[in-house]
């Protein structure tokens, strides 16, 4: 196969310097190794995608390294039985843009059992702009519905509303029929969060500064990015028997809270993967992804860039300036 492009990083000896990212062309033996051949299509920007971009060592484990950890595209050659080519597929996670070489290049090499088929009804853009961040928001859904946690029990607390988790399980949440209360250190937006459905929008200083143990209950569950004193204040003030689903660590890994709202409320925090999750946990997502999230909302809270637009909205990404998604167009290529 001739030679593509590619974004393609490499680790600085010197540990103080930033690793270097550079748009050069590679092969498909520069790729690491998989049974299935894909041809990117379109991809997306997610938050682990921009600490990619600025080196942090937790996420870039093996160099060099093509980031990009949401594949949509068409495979072009598979040894696994379960594809053929000219087949549709999506891939999120499992690795990919970390220790694996990932989405932001022509071509990708993959594992065949981490890919899925894109369901029908859900085009290649609006895959990307559901990508890792809109997967993640319904998973989060789906582990408060499994819960228990129902429409008539109170609103849901959404901190990072703007971002592109909250964004989306702001909507979805909107239209299952939950009152939401959208958190965000960006208030100018919140005619857009109002305008996906939130009920209320609350100034993420509330909860983002060190709080009480224990608050006053004012939600019966709630979705989380952010980690540390955010987390810790959601579960303060979550209902008794309630639920907070989280999923990142935007302000931290930390968790100052204590067991109260666990033991005096039956408060309970439920831990959502999305990098590693089943294959069927996966599928039921994406299909209730085409059900439950309103894909013309989808469309108003999305925007297109460039390929070779990706490491300056990354830089963005982290600094909390990206609303909504963003869909990564290929054609350039």
């Amino acid at each position: 196969m001739e030679q593509f492009k590619a974004f393609w990083i490499t680790k600085e000896e010197d540990a103080k310097k930033p690793n270097a990212a550079e748009w050069r062309d590679i092969t498909i033996d520069d790729l690491s190794a998989g049974d299935t051949v894909v041809r990117v299509v379109n991809s997306t920007v997610n938050y682990k995608d921009g600490l990619a971009f600025a080196g942090n060592p937790g996420v870039l484990r093996k160099f060099p390294m093509v980031p990009g950890i949401d594949v949509i595209g068409e495979v072009v050659t598979s040894e696994s039985d379960r594809f053929k080519e000219g087949d549709q597929v999506i891939m999120n996670g499992f690795g990919v843009g970390e220790v694996h070489t990932g989405a932001y290049a022509k071509y990708a090499r993959l594992k065949s059992e981490w890919l899925i088929k894109r369901p029908e009804g859900l085009s290649a853009e609006r895959a990307a702009a559901i990508g890792t961040a809109g997967y993640t928001a319904m998973l989060c859904v789906m582990a408060l519905e499994d819960y228990g946690i129902k429409p008539n029990m109170g609103p849901v607390a959404v901190s990072g509303a703007a971002g592109g988790v909250g964004s989306v399980a702001v909507s979805i949440l909107a239209k299952l029929g939950y009152t939401v209360i959208a958190s965000t250190g960006r208030l100018e937006e919140a005619d857009f969060l109002k305008g996906l459905g939130a009920s209320e929008v609350m100034d993420r200083a509330e909860l983002s500064e060190p709080g009480r143990p224990f608050g006053k209950e004012s939600w019966a569950a709630a979705i989380d990015v952010a980690g540390s004193h955010t987390l810790a204040n959601l579960l303060a003030r979550t209902n008794y028997g309630g639920a907070v689903a989280a999923c990142g660590l935007a302000q931290g890994m930390d968790l100052p809270a204590t067991v109260m709202p666990f033991i005096l409320r039956g408060v309970s925090l439920l831990g959502v993967d999305s990098v590693m999750a089943p294959i069927e946990r996966r599928q039921e997502a994406y299909r209730r992804l085409v059900e439950d999230l309103e894909l013309s909302k989808l469309d108003a809270l999305s925007s297109k860039i460039k390929l070779s637009e990706v490491p300056e909205k990354a830089a963005d990404i982290l600094k909390g300036k990206v609303r909504g998604r963003l869909i990564v167009d290929y054609s350039e290529l």
